[in-house]
């Protein structure tokens, strides 16, 4: 009887065992049903079914909605979803029975009740951080209803606009713009005209990813702009179908535009199209150099140009959603430019003090450019969660440009030779570009990404050149330009509570190939790899804060211009000509980023060092025969340490300060040149938000930077 009770002990001491360490893990994502965003730091709590005096688990999503937790128990239970200024979402679960418990994709709700009669001040994040990039909210930003996007990235973190309009991101302008995640040919010869003719509304948010992963392209030392555009949350109810335009027009001191944006829906077709046209006079601008030999001569250049640049560009974007798992997007799009320059320039030769010979000319150049892109990509999700998608895309690209320059002297020299003299040039590039990107699930917050691209680059260049009107074969030339680039990358990531992890590796082999027709160049070829790591570390802080550690390898590698060994003889004192034994020029990247959300503030560190020991710089030397060289070289050692910081806060509920600025260290030298340069560089913007009677919004900023680094600067 004693062994019976004993055995009878032991079986229920391991059914309560098993039942007590019965286990579930609980996944999923919560999202905002309005936006059609996630929805973070939202409360889950766990009851046994019926029992909502006390839960059994209680747990937070993270910054993009996602949550995987452990929940000890069997049977049926209850899941409440909280969130501030949302209704409760509750839902019926039987626990034991799967593992892990997807519940899937899941949609919040305003509080309208909750709402009513209460005076919100507390906004989300305009600014979101996570492992390997950054996001400024542009739809929750007040400005984004009367601005352009160009406007909006004044206030993007780690993106820097000065007052003629040039972009740089990181400090760089060596960036690439994606839309959707995908590269798009719309902002591939001037992305700053293209922003400023969208209007913000047409983007949710822009990304910048100071650390693109291996998916990216290894060439670009900053980084990618994506811009993320305005869609409506495919769960809402509301039709889509209808259209709507914005017509803008600007008039300044030095320049006029116009431009037009339509965007509209009809059942899956999705569609909208952007024309633009402006006229550029930036106006006179005057400028000096002086190029100095080891014997002392020297030479004077004083000139003054005036510059004149009208551009149109015209884009058309359909949309066509096959079904809930897969969709279709076309791209195409004309650009044309035409920059004409006339100026006037002085030309002084000294040996020591002593003037030896001036003269002056004047310069006559005409630059027309057309560019017609096309991009075709597909898309197709497996699963409905969209965790596991595969994405073809073809880009097309043609460029036709043709360049007319005339150097009129109207004089005669003993030591110079001082003939008129005009050129020109006729370009083309034929770009074709595949790629394919496919990414899975491993696990809970763990994915693989794996894809490859091919690029195939043809570019032909004829140039003609003549003194006093009649052909000069020995210095024109004629080649043809082949780069070809085949890409492999593969690329993980993972989140485990507090931390999140991305890694990759990235393959580039590169063909090129030059081939001449006529000229003093030389047939030449180079075939080479590249392999690029990239690493993202990230660790949270705590709830609204925290830090991280990235590592990425960026390559830039040498244009046909730099390459081609064509001299080019316009100028009667100097000649100028590239080096086709350039290498591939290496950026390393280190940065420790810092991240602090609240409801009225946000605050964003990051401190980096980059450096790059074989930079590609141009450089001058003079020969025996006192004519000025200019060719390029591996020649620099690069080195910039420095701290960007970026501040939001609402003062009050009618009133916003916003800080962006970078303060940077930077160290250039070379030992080829014998010649080393360092400096402090700077910039900032202070800006303000008001919100006004009636509505009325007003919003003021200021600019400004210092001087910026180059080698022969001293």
């Amino acid at each position: 009887m004693k062994q019976f009770k004993a055995f009878f002990a032991i079986v229920v001491m391991m059914i309560a065992s098993q039942v007590t360490m019965a286990q579930t893990t609980v996944k999923g994502v919560l999202m905002d049903e309005t936006l059609g965003e996630a929805e973070p730091f939202a409360t889950i709590r766990v009851f046994k079914s019926g029992k909502t005096d006390k839960p059994v688990a209680m747990f937070l999503t993270k910054e993009d909605g996602q949550f995987s937790q452990e929940v000890k128990g069997k049977g049926k239970f209850d899941i409440v979803f909280s969130s501030i200024g949302k209704e409760d979402l509750k839902l019926n679960v039987v626990l034991g029975q799967e593992n892990p418990l997807d519940l899937g994709t899941l949609y919040i709700k305003e509080n309208a009740t909750m709402l009513k009669g209460v005076e919100i001040v507390a906004q989300k994040p305009l600014v979101k951080m996570e492992v390997d990039k950054m996001s400024y909210n542009v739809a929750e930003d007040e400005d984004a209803k009367s601005n352009t996007v160009l406007d909006m990235l004044r206030k993007v973190p780690m993106v820097t606009v000065d007052g003629q309009d040039n972009i740089s991101v990181n400090g760089s302008s060596s960036f690439k713009v994606y839309v959707d995640g995908m590269p798009n040919v719309m902002f591939s010869s001037n992305p700053s005209m293209v922003f400023k003719s969208m209007p913000a509304t047409a983007v949710k948010s822009i990304e910048v990813l100071t650390n693109p992963g291996a998916k990216y392209d290894a060439e670009g030392a900053a980084g990618v702009l994506n811009i993320i555009m305005n869609k409506q949350n495919p769960q809402a109810a509301q039709s889509l179908n209808g259209y709507n335009g914005t017509l803008r027009a600007s008039v300044g001191t030095k320049q006029l535009g116009a431009s037009l944006f339509l965007n509209g829906q009809q059942g899956k077709l999705s569609y909208s199209a952007n024309v633009m046209t402006s006229y550029n006079k930036p106006g006179e601008t005057t400028t000096e150099t002086e190029q100095i030999q080891d014997n002392g001569a020297s030479q004077i250049l004083t000139s003054t140009n005036d510059v004149k640049t009208p551009f149109t560009m015209g884009t058309l974007n359909l949309g066509y959603q096959i079904d809930e798992m897969s969709a279709l997007n076309l791209t195409a799009q004309v650009n044309s430019m035409t920059m004409k320059s006339e100026g006037t320039s002085l030309t002084t030769l000294t040996s020591g003090l002593t003037p030896i010979t001036s003269y002056s000319s004047t310069t006559d150049m005409k630059n027309s450019r057309t560019s017609f892109n096309g991009s075709l990509d597909y898309q197709r999700f497996f699963n409905k969660e969209h965790t596991q998608s595969l994405a073809l895309t073809y880009q097309l690209n043609y460029s036709p440009a043709t360049t007319d320059m005339t150097n009129n002297f109207g004089t005669t020299s003993d030591y110079i030779d001082l003939t008129d003299r005009n050129s020109e040039n006729h370009d083309k590039t034929l770009n074709h570009t595949f790629q394919l990107d496919y990414t899975m699930p491993l696990g809970v917050g763990q994915t693989l990404s794996l894809g490859g691209k091919l690029q195939l680059h043809n570019a032909s260049s004829d140039s003609k050149y003549y003194l006093k009107g009649i052909y000069d074969p020995t210095s024109s030339s004629d080649y043809e330009y082949k780069n070809s680039i085949l890409a492999g990358y593969g690329e993980y990531a993972g989140n485990w509570n507090k931390f999140g992890l991305k890694a990759g590796l990235r393959y580039e082999y590169t063909w090129q190939d030059v081939e001449y027709h006529l000229g003093n160049g030389e047939d030449f070829k180079k075939n080479y790899g590249s392999l690029v790591p990239t690493a993202s570390l990230q660790y949270t802080l705590g709830m609204g804060s925290n830090i991280g550690l990235t590592y990425n390898m960026r390559i830039s590698r040498p244009g046909i211009s730099y390459l081609n060994p064509y001299v080019d003889k316009t100028n009667p004192i100097a000649i100028s000509y590239g080096n086709p034994e350039l290498d591939v020029e290496k950026n390393h990247n280190i940065s420790l980023v810092y991240n602090a959300f609240t409801s009225k503030l946000m605050v964003n560190l990051n401190l980096h060092h980059n450096f790059v020991d074989n930079a590609i710089s141009q450089y001058s030397f003079y020969d025996s025969d006192n004519l000025l060289n200019t060719t390029y070289g591996n020649v620099v050692q690069r080195h910039q340490t420095g701290l960007s910081g970026y501040v939001n806060y609402l003062l009050t509920k009618d009133t916003r300060i916003f800080f962006n600025g970078s303060l940077n260290y930077l160290d250039l030298r070379s030992d080829v040149l014998d010649q080393q340069n360092s400096g402090w560089t700077a910039s900032a913007m202070i800006g303000l938000q008001q919100t006004l009677p009636w509505d009325l919004k007003l919003s003021a900023f200021a600019i400004t930077s210092t001087k910026s680094y180059t080698l022969q600067d001293l």
